[in-house]
């Protein structure tokens, strides 16, 4: 699998991922170019330099801006893993759960929102949904290389276990209690459907209580990155109330 972009192999580099070779832009001069090369150095990756036409054969998203890094495959978390690092935190769980997001560009804008909202991790579907691949990571701007994500067989039954815990799950979804009315605080788990088709009914009928966003245009659907930020700083906004 490729990293491109500049922050996406700065972030990978500062979270420790293993990367096995790094192909960097020859002629790159600037502080941050230099940082990085410098960086991999330190870590005894492989560098090798080559002119620009070089990276465009090479490049997966064709945004490489001078740097390709090739890792092995994402190493996806577990369960256990979101919720271990929300009690580290001392922090009630706050995940998302996405339902049958297939566009890498959304996953990808996601986990960045994710990450800096210090969300404890994301939940995808094994099937009907994309996997963390080279533009997700190129989109998620080196969110990805911090972000837990887990990939379940089964969403219903990781819902089932997370009220169990005493998690909440709310839907994020049409024609249900608007988000502002809502409690977001607490142990919480936001699901969020796909483009076009949005949360499954029976995921949507698992969840404890449906949570929708006000629409006051002729569109009545927002794109489920944009939808997942709202509902996620909604609740940063109610729980710094508190």
């Amino acid at each position: 699998m490729k990293i491109e972009g500049r922050n996406a192999v700065a972030e990978a580099l500062k979270a420790g991922g293993t990367i096995d070779r790094l192909v960097v832009e020859k002629g790159l001069k600037d502080a941050n170019s230099q940082k990085i090369i410098d960086d991999a150095k330190s870590r005894g990756i492989k560098i090798f330099f080559r002119d620009k036409a070089a990276l465009d054969r090479e490049s997966v998203t064709k945004r490489h801006q001078g740097f390709i890094a090739e890792i092995t495959d994402y190493v996806y978390s577990e369960l256990e893993d979101i919720l271990a690092l929300a009690q580290q935190r001392n922090e009630p769980p706050f995940i998302i759960i996405l339902d049958g997001v297939e566009d890498p560009h959304n996953l990808g804008s996601i986990l960045r929102v994710a990450e800096c909202a210090g969300v404890h991790g994301v939940i995808i579907p094994r099937h009907r949904s994309v996997s963390v691949n080279e533009t997700v990571i190129k989109v998620s701007a080196g969110a990805s290389a911090h972000i837990k994500v887990a990939k379940v067989t089964n969403i219903n039954e990781t819902i089932d276990e997370l009220k169990q815990r005493g998690v909440w799950v709310y839907c994020a979804d049409m024609d249900g209690k608007s988000v502002y009315d809502a409690d977001l605080t607490g142990p919480l788990a936001i699901v969020v459907g796909g483009e076009g088709k949005g949360v499954g009914k029976r995921t949507r009928a698992n969840c404890d209580e449906i949570v929708s966003l006000p629409m006051f245009g002729q569109i009545n659907s927002l794109n489920a990155s944009v939808a997942t930020a709202v509902v996620v700083y909604e609740r940063i906004r109610q729980s710094l109330k508190k």
